[in-house]
């Protein structure tokens, strides 16, 4: 694949040079494959799946080769892995680069997932130092690395706040001091941004959401442009865990990715919509969406991000009573977990994704009951705003009268 290729170009052209000049990569299924006679003289590591060669499954599969190729050019990096969830993806990514005893730095508004996975197993289980700091403030994590900080992790934007972080800052100091810069892209894509370009060691992605993009496959990448994290990270999924992405699973993120560009500037132009919609109405009191003037870092958003994405979060007027009316109204929009795909989901934070983290926590991040999440999709936006009004509606109704 030529380097001078544009993004919609790299995300439609295969990166896979198959027998009979298939356009889309073949789903292999096999777990194991033949071989031509016996070396005593061949290990593992003299296999190459860039040759064309595979031994087994766990360690590689063409259907998955060719995928994780395809995430690393759209990520601009150099090795690229693809795992069985995004959570995968950041496990493998901190235990192949900390240790025990090690300093670990992380924004402090994370996903409840991730922040579980922080305080009782990267912590609890493994003795990890995690040390949690407002992300948004570059001094504050200036303050808090040090010549023992082994890595330093972070989303941009985060979820559900839709804060960023200054990458490019961040990854300075964490190269003063020789630790890791891991970034979460996750919720912008590497279309709108691409964090190895701002100086991240490396960046994940759970897969199920944009980059898959039809909700209907699990996954997670990582992609470096560092061969002994590459090294590492290889060694940890395949080998120790074999922690894979499977072959059909593959195929559809292979076919997802190929719509990634414009379905992402769709998800922006519907977001941007609603989210000018929203701030102007009573029943809001702020909105969270880095495309917006009021947000506290539109400005960092326009320096670092080529487009603000297709998630936004809103607080409604009222509590938890106008939150349970407005989303039990809706008819368009889906009320679920998780983000990324064509279609409209609403998260309600407090009670679903961020329910883990206990409401003294969310309440330090922010996170009220009142506090609504919307993955915009890429349905008519007017069907989208009637089906916000029917929620206004709602809350209306279920108000007490004086």
């Amino acid at each position: 694949m030529s380097e001078s290729e544009r993004f919609d170009t790299r995300a439609i052209t295969e990166c896979t040079d198959w027998e009979y000049g298939d356009v889309v990569s073949p789903i292999h299924l096999s777990s194991t494959y033949r071989l031509g006679g016996v070396d005593p003289e061949m290990s593992l590591e003299e296999i190459d799946p860039d040759r064309g060669e595979f031994l087994y499954g766990r360690l590689s599969n063409p259907t998955r080769h060719a995928v994780e190729q395809q995430i690393t050019e759209l990520e601009g990096g150099e090795m690229g892995f693809a795992f069985a969830s995004g959570t995968a993806a950041i496990a493998t990514a901190v235990l192949s680069t900390v240790e025990p005893g090690d300093h670990l730095v992380a924004f402090d508004d994370l996903y409840a997932g991730t922040r579980r996975m922080f305080d009782q197993f990267v912590s609890g289980r493994f003795g990890v130092d995690v040390e949690y700091v407002d992300a948004t403030g570059t001094a504050n994590v200036a303050a808090a690395v040090t010549d023992e900080t082994a890595m330093v992790w972070m989303e941009s934007p985060t979820n559900p706040m839709i804060r960023l972080c200054d990458i490019a800052g961040i990854a300075d100091i964490a190269a003063e001091h020789e630790a890791i810069l891991g970034v979460d892209n996750t919720f912008a894509s590497p279309y709108f941004q691409q964090p190895l370009s701002l100086g991240a060691d490396l960046v994940i992605h759970s897969t199920t959401k944009y980059l898959n993009g039809h909700s209907d496959g699990v996954g997670g990448a990582l992609v470096t442009d560092d061969p002994a994290i590459a090294e590492a990270v290889g060694f940890q999924q395949q080998v120790a865990m074999g922690n894979v992405l499977a072959p059909f699973d593959s195929y559809l993120l292979s076919r997802g990715m190929k719509t990634l560009p414009v379905r992402m500037r769709q998800h922006e132009e519907n977001a941007m919509a609603l989210a000018e919609f929203l701030e102007g109405h009573e029943a809001v009191e702020r909105v969270y969406y880095p495309g917006l003037d009021s947000h506290p870092q539109h400005d960092l958003a326009a320096e670092q991000m080529s487009g603000y994405g297709g998630v936004l979060s809103f607080e409604l007027t009222g509590g938890m009573e106008s939150a349970k009316a407005f989303l039990e109204s809706m008819e368009t929009m889906n009320l679920a977990v998780s983000l990324g795909g064509v279609e409209t989901l609403v998260n309600h934070p407090a009670t679903m994704t961020h329910e883990p983290l206990g409401s003294e926590r969310r309440a330090e991040l922010g996170i009220s009951d009142s506090l609504v999440r919307l993955s915009v999709g890429l349905e008519d936006v007017a069907d989208l705003r009637a089906d916000f009004e029917r929620g206004f509606d709602a809350i209306s109704a279920a108000a007490p009268t004086r």
